[in-house]
């Protein structure tokens, strides 16, 4: 369906949201009241749409999250599907909070735990929950003791943009391989933390000078909008490409295709559970009609 609407012939990584219920409530989250939703997907369910994906797309990765995906009662039994059964590269995105028992059924399956922070101590427990930081740091050494390769992310906001690279220099003395810089996007709980914003975004090209010019050794990846423009001209539209780089789910079945558009219920496409098949239930808002452009990440 996606191939013949879009004419999207293949999509390497499958965001898949588990479910919504979240043991965190982010001032940034984008999932805003959903998180207080119970739609989840069954271990069935989420079976059938990773083997889908890589049958008809040839999807290589799946990355696992939510909501707080270790809250998921089925993630051993999803992840071992994905890496044993479908030979799929797997990640989960996690807040990391107290998850050492559940960290340890699922590294056999995991080729990288990425553990969300918003900044150093008390900045980014403010943004998340308190003792969240410490709790991350934790998780992340915890994961490196299992083996398990570790890479975190941090949404970019006016409360943390200036503890960017001591943040960076933390994980590397953590053996953190990599650090993903997201702008923020005023969708769910951003929608009512407008101090979130960067007023001048004239400090996104100081904060990317100066992590050029830590010579670090992790790798940080940054969102192509922080940057002075606010639509680089990298950006290519959704609908635009025989190949993209991403698909989410959501709970519900909703497809996007542009982070731009996670949030915003702007999916063209939907995966009916009931029946194990992608449907397109096109709106005058959807991505494909906007059209909204993708995110292009690349090394700061």
């Amino acid at each position: 369906m996606i191939r013949d609407i879009a004419g999207i012939h293949r999509i390497r990584t499958l965001y898949l949201q588990l479910l919504y219920r979240c043991n965190f409530n982010c001032l940034h989250c984008f999932h805003g009241e959903r998180l207080q939703q119970a739609d989840a997907f069954t271990a069935k369910e989420a079976v059938c749409l990773i083997q889908r994906m890589r049958d008809e797309y040839g999807t290589e990765t799946v990355t696992l999250l939510g909501g707080e995906p270790f809250l998921y009662r089925d993630l051993p039994q999803v992840a071992w599907y994905a890496k044993r059964q479908a030979g799929l590269r797997v990640e989960i995105c996690t807040n990391g909070y107290r998850i050492g028992r559940r960290l340890t059924e699922v590294a056999p399956y995991l080729d990288l735990l990425r553990v969300s922070l918003e900044g150093v101590g008390a900045t980014n427990d403010h943004i998340r929950r308190p003792g969240s930081y410490q709790s991350a740091l934790s998780t992340l050494c915890g994961a490196r003791e299992l083996g398990v390769r570790t890479g975190a992310t941090m949404t970019v906001t006016a409360q943390n943009i200036d503890e960017v690279l001591p943040l960076a220099r933390t994980l590397q003395d953590c053996g953190v391989e990599q650090l993903k810089l997201h702008r923020l996007r005023p969708v769910g709980n951003a929608a009512s933390h407008p101090e979130l914003q960067v007023a001048e975004v004239s400090t996104y090209a100081r904060m990317r000078d100066q992590v050029r010019a830590a010579n670090l050794s992790i790798e940080v990846v940054v969102d192509g909008d922080l940057s002075e423009h606010t639509e680089p001209a990298a950006h290519t539209e959704v609908g635009g490409r025989h190949e993209i780089d991403r698909i989410e789910a959501d709970p519900r079945g909703a497809l996007t295709m542009s982070c731009k558009a996670v949030g915003t219920d702007a999916h063209a496409f939907w995966y009916e559970k009931e029946t194990d098949r992608i449907i397109h239930r096109p709106t005058d808002t959807d991505e494909l009609s906007l059209p909204v452009p993708d995110v292009v990440y690349a090394r700061a």
